[in-house]
């Protein structure tokens, strides 16, 4: 469907081939994706949002059966890929699709990396393009068709105008001398994808707010009223806390009201909720508790003398950000630091493989973080 303003909603196999080949002839072109962790039990990408200067694209991964032809585009190193906190974005692809990326451009790193005082991507279009997005969109169930004109305009939003701003962004950044740095930590981005792990009932029980400060009997009542909670999500396909969230789920193990008038009156539960699942409460509050499930092993505390050198490794990454206005994790990520800590290195060649270390971080960081591992 092309609306006439230079966009196309993306709906057939069809129609995404033929925006493949035009992407495969693009030196760069904007990607952002949109899921639906707030409107399902099993979040999954919804939208598929592509720029390159002849146009905006909207692709629909629930109307295109087979994505895998954008896969190659992803993972094609001459063709450069602009994200904004790319991320998320790249754990979805990779957890949805098993895509992965090569040569990213992330504008809100690169505006971190900058030291600009914004960030988002809202205060930068706002800054630089005068456009202000509209909020109400920001919470939007993605998963719901028809796709109304309204919310993909909102959605095209999100790629429009990055490769303006990444060529922006790319000018300040060779300027300021910071072009090198930059590269570095958009690759760490592409190789160090967290892989999300499954997502399990017993391991979500602990998280529960609240279930500490239960007996243990009364945790055992929450874990059945839990087990119950993830078996209604997933039937009704809603994340959790949209059946019962966990203060009603730790006040009904508290209390165990014994009738479903009394779930109303205790202010438990609303009228609407009692209706719907006020007998089966009840039944299962009379079952009594389970015996709880394993509790999540504790990571073991490191050995006092990596906690002194991550410790002196984190006060000398916040002085030198502050000398150079920025955030901590722009110097180098939490993940670099436990990872000098537990294995310090004693060659600047020591650093080649660590992870987040490139050429220029080695360059101006690796004698310094020799000398003070060494001190």
């Amino acid at each position: 469907m092309q609306d006439g303003n230079g966009w196309a909603l993306v709906e057939t196999q069809e129609a995404l081939d033929a925006l493949v080949g035009r992407l495969a002839e693009a030196e760069r072109i904007a990607i952002d994706t949109e899921s639906n962790s707030l409107h399902a039990y099993r979040e999954r990408v919804c939208l598929v949002q592509i720029t390159i200067p002849a146009g905006d694209y909207i692709i629909d991964p629930l109307a295109v059966a087979d994505l895998s032809p954008l896969g190659p585009i992803l993972a094609d190193p001459k063709i450069e890929k602009v994200f904004h906190a790319a991320n998320y974005d790249l754990i979805v692809l990779q957890r949805d699709y098993g895509f992965r990326c090569r040569n990213l451009f992330d504008t809100m790193w690169a505006a971190r990396i900058l030291g600009w005082a914004h960030a988002g991507l809202g205060y930068l279009l706002e800054d630089f393009f005068g456009v202000h997005p509209q909020k109400k969109y920001q919470r939007y169930n993605w998963g719901r068709r028809p796709l109304k004109p309204e919310v993909l305009a909102y959605a095209r939003m999100d790629t429009h105008y990055l490769l303006t701003l990444r060529d922006i962004q790319a000018e300040a950044l060779r300027h300021q001398g910071r072009w090198e740095e930059a590269r570095e930590v958009f690759d760490y981005l592409c190789r160090y994808v967290p892989t999300p792990r499954p997502h399990h009932p017993d391991r979500t029980f602990w998280r529960i707010k609240g279930r500490q400060e239960l007996s243990e009997e009364e945790q055992g009542v929450l874990y059945r009223l839990h087990l119950w909670r993830e078996m209604m999500a997933e039937r009704r396909d809603l994340p959790p806390f949209k059946v019962l969230d966990d203060r009603r789920l730790v006040r009904l193990a508290t209390v165990r009201p014994t009738s479903v008038e009394a779930m109303v009156e205790e202010g438990i539960l609303t009228v609407k909720q009692a209706e719907r699942y006020g007998k089966r409460l009840v039944y299962l509050l009379k079952a009594g508790p389970l015996s709880l499930p394993p509790s999540p092993a504790c990571e073991p505390r490191p050995p006092e003398a990596v906690l002194q050198r991550y410790q002196r490794l984190k006060r000398w990454r916040k002085r030198l950000a502050q000398r150079r206005g920025v955030e901590p994790d722009v110097i180098l990520p939490n993940a670099s630091l436990w990872n000098l800590a537990w294995e310090p290195p004693r060659r600047l060649a020591d650093l080649q493989e660590r992870p987040g270390f490139g050429p220029w971080r080695r360059k101006h960081y690796g004698p310094m973080l020799l000398r003070l591992l060494a001190g």
